[in-house]
């Protein structure tokens, strides 16, 4: 899985297998949490975005099951 450090306020290292549509997301606060099934364009919209914290919360926080898999 490549994971970038992203700078954000409340996110701190966003991961994507494309293989398994995974997505990773690290937070500040502590937790690390895999999201299933996420398109690559929504990652690689999310690693473009002006404000990553806010295209968590719009676009992928509710539309995606996730596991808590660290902190």
């Amino acid at each position: 899985m490549e994971r970038i450090a992203v700078r954000s306020r409340d996110i701190a290292v966003i991961g994507y297998d494309e293989s398994k549509a995974s997505l990773e997301v690290a937070f500040r606060a502590g937790g690390v949490y895999h999201y299933e099934q996420v398109p690559p364009d929504v990652y690689r919209a999310f690693l473009k975005a002006e404000s990553h914290g806010c295209f968590f919360r719009e676009n992928i926080r509710e539309r995606y099951a996730f596991k808590k898999v660290s902190g």
